[in-house]
């Protein structure tokens, strides 16, 4: 770990998708960092029909096609999330698209859904599964940009990866393809994720894989309630809080805050853990929650913890930090259940949900 953690210096100095890039090439061919050891017994958590060793996951964004779901797990992630991968492939938007706000400690990025479609993500996921991967996977899907029907899209993603997957996670949040988030008005969505619903238990009745919503930081009270409304109603396993922000909060002070796209890292840390706690009230903590947004550190992945979530996710973190992020934030979660004298993750989940 300490050996490959020697690059993260050097790949900060290239363009960031270049660097992004020389990472996954290393990833799959097994030349990353792997993680000795097992973790606490405090961090394990149960979650889509699974026993995880920790609750800590690798957001979608980072590996899109699946290419490397054996070396991110090699790292010390508990479940790595794959995509957003559309039906059809696409070059997403022109570069450059991803922007560093080291002073920031965020990104914004503006890749509009780049991947290699569903037949790369078939390929690679079936490859993974049949050598005898057994890790804990998510699917990301979204709709290609010139997309017609995006009902039909997400069931394309659905019907051919459903067998890969431990967990389905619909993106209607990212805000860097046009109308995406639209798709989470009431009544579209209600009618988006009651056929998706029924085609998921039609495919797989006996042990289908989890379907959950991910959703954007930027959304109104009224949004808010309706989501949790039709969650519920549809009997949704799960919400992951939440995708990046188009805001720009005040005190950024880097160059590229200016660039357009959605802005991750730490300024998403307070406003998507208050919308965490939010929807875990509003659903009255009936669904799995998985918090994403600033996590990168220990004491993060805590407060996403309190605030309702099962699971946290992690993105922007490893770009400043590199691999070792991972085994140091779990370390200090452990650390942080025992001071508070919580046994699992499951005693400290959602404990600050009246008070955030």
């Amino acid at each position: 770990m300490a050996l490959a953690d020697l690059g993260a210096p050097l790949l900060r100095r290239l363009p960031p998708e270049r660097a992004h890039d020389l990472a996954i090439a290393a990833l799959k061919r097994g030349l990353g960092p792997k993680l000795a050891g097992g973790d606490p017994a405090s961090l394990a958590v149960r979650a889509f029909g699974r026993d995880l060793a920790n609750p800590l996951g690798l957001a979608a964004g980072f590996d899109k096609d699946a290419e490397a779901v054996a070396g991110l797990l090699d790292v010390g992630f508990g479940f790595v999330e794959v995509g957003t991968v559309t039906p059809r492939p696409q070059p997403g938007n022109p570069k450059p698209r991803i922007f560093r706000l080291p002073a920031d400690r965020a990104i914004v990025n503006r890749l509009g859904f780049n991947s290699g479609g569903l037949d790369r993500a078939d390929a690679h996921l079936g490859r993974y599964r049949r050598t005898g991967g057994r890790g804990v996977v998510g699917v990301n899907l979204g709709i290609n940009k010139t997309s017609t029907d995006p009902q039909a899209d997400y069931e394309a993603g659905l019907r051919r990866l459903s067998r890969y997957a431990d967990y389905l996670a619909i993106n209607v949040s990212s805000p860097n393809t046009p109308g995406l988030r639209a798709l989470q008005g009431k009544d579209t969505l209600a009618r988006l994720l009651g056929h998706l619903q029924a085609v998921r238990r039609e495919l797989m009745a006996d042990a289908p894989p989890a379907l959950l919503l991910k959703i954007a930081p930027d959304l109104s009270a009224q949004d808010r309630a309706d989501i949790a409304e039709v969650a519920l109603a549809l009997e949704l396993d799960g919400l992951i809080v939440s995708n990046t922000t188009m805001a720009r909060p005040d005190g950024l002070q880097s160059p590229a805050r200016a660039e357009t796209g959605g802005l991750s890292g730490r300024p998403l840390f307070e406003p998507s853990t208050e919308l965490l706690a939010e929807m875990t009230r509003r659903t009255e903590g009936r669904l799995l929650m998985v918090g994403v947004g600033g996590v990168a550190s220990g004491a993060d992945a805590y407060a996403k913890i309190r605030a309702g979530a099962s699971l946290v996710q992690l993105y922007t973190a490893l770009i400043y930090d590199g691999p070792a992020a991972v085994a140091r934030i779990k370390a200090e979660l452990a650390g942080l259940l025992a001071r508070d004298g919580f046994a699992d993750i499951a005693q400290a989940r959602g404990r600050d949900v009246g008070r955030t």
